[in-house]
C-alpha cells in the first residue's frame, strides 16, 4: 500500500482538486476543510502541508507541525494537525499509508515522537491511531485526548 501512495507539495496547479475533496457526513465536526486548513497553513511557520495521493489521483490532505520549521517554535513536538481522506476513498487504507509517510518524514527530522489528538466522543479514531502504535499520553488539550507515536 505505501508504494501507491505519496505526499504531495500541494501546487496552484493542484489546491482546487485538494480542495473539493469532502469527509463523510459522520465526520462532520472533526476535521477542517481542506480549505481551512491550507490557509491557516500559510500563518504558520511550522507548518507542513501536503496532498495524499494514491496512484496519482488526490485522495486526502494532511498537515503536521513541525517545529524545526522555526527559529523559536512554540512546542518542541511533533504533532499531527490534520489528516483527512475523501469520503470515497475511506476504507481502502490510505489514511494508515499516509500517517506512516508522515512519520517516517518526521523521522527525518529527528523527531522522537510524533503526537496526535481527538476529540473524546472520537473513540474510532483513537482505535485507528492506536492501530498504528499510538498510545495516549493522559494529557488532554482544548477537550481533545493526545496520543502519542515514539519513532525510536
Amino acid at each position: 500500500m505505501n508504494d501507491e501512495v505519496e505526499l504531495r507539495e500541494i501546487t496552484r496547479d493542484t489546491v482546487r482538486a485538494i480542495c473539493a475533496l469532502e469527509i463523510d457526513e459522520s465526520q462532520q465536526g472533526l476535521v477542517a476543510p481542506n480549505a481551512v486548513s491550507i490557509a491557516q497553513a500559510y500563518f504558520y511557520d511550522e507548518a507542513w502541508f501536503r496532498a495524499i495521493c494514491a496512484r496519482g489521483e488526490p485522495v486526502g490532505f494532511v498537515m503536521i507541525y513541525d517545529p524545526t520549521l522555526s527559529s523559536a517554535p512554540e512546542e518542541p513536538d511533533f504533532f499531527l494537525w490534520r489528516l483527512m481522506i475523501d469520503r470515497r476513498h475511506q476504507g481502502k487504507g490510505y489514511g494508515r499509508a499516509a500517517v506512516r509517510l508522515v512519520a517516517d518524514h518526521v523521522r527525518t527530522r529527528g523527531a522522537s515522537r510524533l503526537l496526535v489528538s481527538h476529540v473524546k466522543h472520537a473513540e474510532a479514531l483513537g482505535r485507528f491511531y492506536a492501530s498504528l502504535g499510538f498510545r495516549y499520553t493522559g494529557r488532554e488539550e482544548e477537550g481533545e485526548l493526545v496520543m502519542e507515536l515514539p519513532l525510536g
